[in-house]
């Protein structure tokens, strides 16, 4: 464990390899779980701000699950999450011509149309963060079978998962936090 401010970060998100490999995935980190995606509660009223302008990427069984069980709801273990269609995926993903699952709200950021590209859990996979009355724990959870192609593709690339994450580690705790991170890194090499 590493301790960075009111964080705990687990060796394995230094140590292991990890990039996406969506060709192989297909994105199937939106539909594989037991609900949508977290949301911190400041993420909720962006949701609401951003759905009118999310809504034309939507699938229509997006759209209805979303107008029939809310844009968001509350689960007793997750806390608030996006909706899920019956099919499992996020209310809010759609699937490419390739077939693999995009999120509404980053096309609609990519295009200019938001200012939010996702919900940060989402950006963050596969680190999970938990949040206790001291800490955030940050724990590195790839799903073992659909993640497979990502933890080989990170081992042949030599990518450390905050490497391959900075991105949203930095929307999350700041440049200052990554690059202690990094510190810490190269400190191993």
């Amino acid at each position: 464990m590493i301790a960075i401010g009111n964080t705990l970060v687990s060796d394995e998100i230094i140590d292991e390899k990890f990039v996406c490999d969506i060709s192989r995935c297909k994105g199937g980190c939106c539909e594989d779980g037991d609900t949508g995606a977290p949301l911190d509660t400041a993420e909720l009223d962006i949701v609401n701000e951003t759905y009118e302008i999310v809504k034309p990427y939507l699938t229509q069984e997006g759209i209805r699950h979303i107008e029939k069980h809310g844009r968001y709801q509350y689960d007793r273990e997750f806390g608030w999450v996006t909706p899920a269609n019956d099919d499992g995926m996020c209310s809010y993903g759609y699937r490419d011509a390739a077939g693999a699952i995009k999120c509404a709200f980053e096309q609609a950021y990519n295009e200019g149309k938001i200012k939010w590209k996702k919900p940060i859990s989402c950006h963050l996979f596969p680190i999970r963060i938990k949040v206790t009355k001291e800490y955030d724990l940050l724990n590195y959870e790839p799903r073992e079978t659909l993640c497979a192609p990502a933890c080989k593709l990170g081992k042949k690339l030599k990518v450390p998962v905050y490497q391959f994450l900075k991105e949203p580690i930095i929307r999350k705790y700041g440049r200052e936090y990554y690059e202690a991170l990094d510190a810490y890194y190269q400190t191993l090499q």
